[in-house]
């Protein structure tokens, strides 16, 4: 009996760790924002990887603080406006449309400095500031921008953009993770890298780009990087991301499934130590 009693008590006080509550608010863009927003992917997605942390870590509590198209730069200008609340951890997945925006990216001096969201640097300085006058003990953990290939909006083929192979105003994506990576390095926070995940190498993130051949004007599938200078006309031209080209991302740069489990996966291993 006294087993029985001393078992129960054990149950007892372990479940009562594993039920220990954290919060968790997720700062972002719309890779961010898309997780509760389906819909506006075509259903391309079945949930983001905010649902897919908590599904594996049921005693995390998110709130989705994603902005569709919005910049760090933004992010650090409003940041009193958005309504960011004490937590325990905090996740910042920025850095992708100051890049395509042209936004300056600065150097480590202007994140020292505090020198403003004119930079990137700057604009983390702000953001980061923020969230530990929010709770100085909280866990913060820095995203940097995914590799990306030609973006072309599920909505609106209009909104379209060329990816990461090439520089946007003098400056590469490449430039905006190694940054994020150094503002880690300087605060000695963590960082999950996925500029540089081998899983979504700019090679692995769409099968092909279905696109008109220019000789002959019939569809054809064109792998990266062969479709890079094959025009696509967004007002006669189909969609040039079926279904069936989805890789890791189903538009050339928001994650698909696979995408988002490959950024759930980084994210678990680190949330579960907590």
């Amino acid at each position: 009996m006294k087993k029985i009693i001393a078992l129960i008590v054990l149950v007892g006080v372990f479940s009562s760790f594993s039920t220990e509550k954290i919060t968790w608010v997720a700062i972002g863009d719309s890779i961010t924002y898309l997780n509760e927003h389906q819909n506006e992917t075509g259903n391309r997605i079945t949930k983001g990887y905010m649902t897919r942390v908590v599904e594996k870590l049921p005693h995390i509590e998110y709130i989705n603080k994603g902005y569709n198209g919005w910049t760090a730069a933004r992010i650090a200008e409003k940041i009193e406006t958005l309504n960011l609340t004490k937590a325990d951890v905090y996740t910042v997945f920025l850095g992708t449309n100051d890049w395509w925006g042209g936004r300056p990216l600065g150097t480590l001096a202007d994140y020292e400095n505090n020198a403003g969201y004119e930079t990137l640097y700057g604009s983390f300085r702000i953001i980061i500031d923020k969230l530990r006058r929010l709770n100085p003990d909280a866990k913060i953990i820095l995203m940097t921008p995914m590799q990306r290939v030609d973006f072309v909006y599920i909505a609106n083929m209009k909104n379209n953009a060329y990816g990461s192979y090439k520089e946007k105003k003098g400056q590469m994506l490449g430039q905006f993770a190694e940054a994020i990576n150094a503002i880690g390095k300087h605060e000695k926070l963590k960082v999950i890298d996925l500029y540089n995940t081998k899983r979504l190498s700019v090679k692995k993130l769409v099968k092909y780009k279905r696109l008109k051949d220019p000789q002959t004007g019939a569809y054809k599938n064109y792998a990266y990087p062969d479709f890079i200078d094959v025009p696509f006309n967004p007002e006669t031209d189909e969609y040039p991301y079926p279904v069936e080209s989805i890789a890791m991302t189903y538009d050339g740069l928001h994650p698909s499934d696979a995408g988002y489990e490959v950024i759930t996966e980084k994210l678990v291993k680190i949330l579960k130590k907590l």
